[in-house]
C-alpha cells in the first residue's frame, strides 16, 4: 500500500485528533509496545468494505470532528461510524456510506451528534510507511501515523492515497440497517469474567452486573472510566500481569477502568475480565455521562460471536489476528 501514491487529501484544518489506523500492531508486546488499530473496529471494518479494500486497510480515524479536508483530485471515499455533522461541500453528509470527494471540495467534520469516532476509507487504503508492521497511530509512543512519528494530522498535512483511489471499486455494496449502530442508545457490553473477578466481594460482583455505569470524561483511546458504585476487592497487592485489549481493571478506588486500543502493556490492579472486542468498539463511541451496563458472556460464545461478525470482512487476514 505504500507504492505509487497518486493525489491527496490536503488537511485544511485540523480537529482534536485526527489518525492513521490499519488493523493493528501485533507481535510486538513482548517489546511493551501497544496494539493501536481502530478503537471502533466495527466501523472500521465496515469503512474498508464499502469500497472492497482488505480488511486490515488503513482508515483515517476522526475523534469529536473539527476536521477539514479538501481533494486533490476526485476520491472515492467511504464514511462509518460516529455522526460527526459532515458535509460535503456544505451538503450534509451522513455515515454508513460510500461517496466521492470530488477535486477541490471540502469534506467538513463539525460537532458530534451520534457518536465519537467516525472512519473514513479510501479506495485502495491510505498510504504510509509501516512502523513495526503497521500505520497504526499510538501518539503515546511516538510511533505510526501518516509520517511515522505518532502525531495525529495538523494543518497542512497531505494524505497520499493509492492508485485506485479514483475507482469506483464496491460502490455497489451498503450497510445492512441492523449493523448501523445508534450511538444515542445505552449499550449493553458484553463481558467475559476472569482474571481476579473471585477476589471481588458478593456483592460488588452482583453490582458490577446489576448497574448502570456512567461514561466518564476521564475517557481516550488507552481506556475509559466508568462511574458507579464501588466495588471492593480483596486484593490489597498483586504483580503486574500482561492486559488485553477490553480488560476491566479496578484500582482502589473501586471505579471500573476498561482498557482500550492504546492501553499499556501490563497492569498491577484487579481485574473483573474482559470486555469482548464488539464491546470495546461500542464504549468507544459512548460520549462521557452516557450510560452502559455489563452483561457476562462465555467465552466459547464471545468466539463464536466474533468469528461470526468478522468473518465476512477477511479477505486476507491481518497479522496477529
Amino acid at each position: 500500500m505504500t507504492s505509487r501514491p497518486l493525489g491527496a487529501l490536503r488537511v485544511e484544518k485540523a480537529g482534536p485528533l485526527a489518525t492513521l489506523q490499519d488493523s493493528g500492531r501485533f507481535g510486538v508486546r513482548r517489546l511493551g509496545v501497544t496494539q493501536g488499530g481502530p478503537a471502533d473496529l466495527h466501523a472500521f471494518a465496515w469503512a474498508n468494505d464499502l469500497l472492497g479494500n482488505a480488511w486490515q486497510a488503513a482508515v483515517l480515524e476522526v475523534t469529536l470532528g473539527g476536521l477539514i479536508l479538501v481533494a486533490e483530485q476526485d476520491t472515492r471515499l467511504a464514511l462509518c461510524g460516529a455522526d460527526l455533522s459532515a458535509t460535503l461541500d456544505g451538503t450534509p453528509l451522513s455515515p454508513w456510506q460510500a461517496f466521492t470527494l470530488p477535486k477541490g471540495k471540502a469534506l467538513t467534520f463539525g460537532t458530534p451528534v451520534a457518536g465519537v469516532r467516525a472512519y473514513l476509507a479510501v479506495s485502495g487504503g491510505f498510504n504510509a510507511e509501516p512502523v513495526l508492521g503497521s500505520l497504526s497511530c499510538v501518539t503515546r509512543e511516538g510511533l505510526g501515523g501518516h509520517h511515522g512519528d505518532g502525531k495525529p494530522l495538523a494543518t497542512g498535512d497531505r494524505l497520499d492515497v493509492a492508485r485506485e483511489a479514483t475507482s469506483a471499486t464496491g460502490s455497489h455494496r451498503e450497510v445492512p440497517p441492523e449493523e448501523r449502530i445508534d450511538y444515542r442508545q445505552p449499550a449493553t457490553l458484553a463481558l467475559m469474567p476472569g482474571a481476579q473477578i473471585a477476589d471481588f466481594s458478593g456483592e460488588s460482583t452482583f453490582r458490577a452486573f446489576h448497574t448502570d455505569w456512567t461514561v466518564d470524561t476521564r475517557a481516550d483511546r488507552m481506556g475509559v472510566r466508568l462511574a458507579g458504585p464501588r466495588l471492593d476487592c480483596r486484593l490489597e497487592s498483586m504483580i503486574s500481569e500482561g492486559i488485553a485489549l477490553g480488560a476491566l481493571q479496578v484500582p482502589p478506588d473501586g471505579q471500573p477502568i476498561a482498557l482500550l486500543n492504546d492501553r499499556q502493556t501490563i497492569g498491577g490492579y484487579p481485574r473483573l475480565g474482559t470486555l469482548t472486542p464488539m464491546a470495546c468498539s461500542r464504549l468507544a463511541q459512548c460520549q462521557p455521562g452516557q450510560q452502559v451496563r455489563l452483561r457476562p458472556v462465555d467465552v466459547n460464545r464471545a468466539q463464536a460471536d466474533y468469528l461470526s461478525q468478522f468473518r465476512r470482512f477477511w479477505t486476507a487476514p491481518a497479522s496477529g489476528q
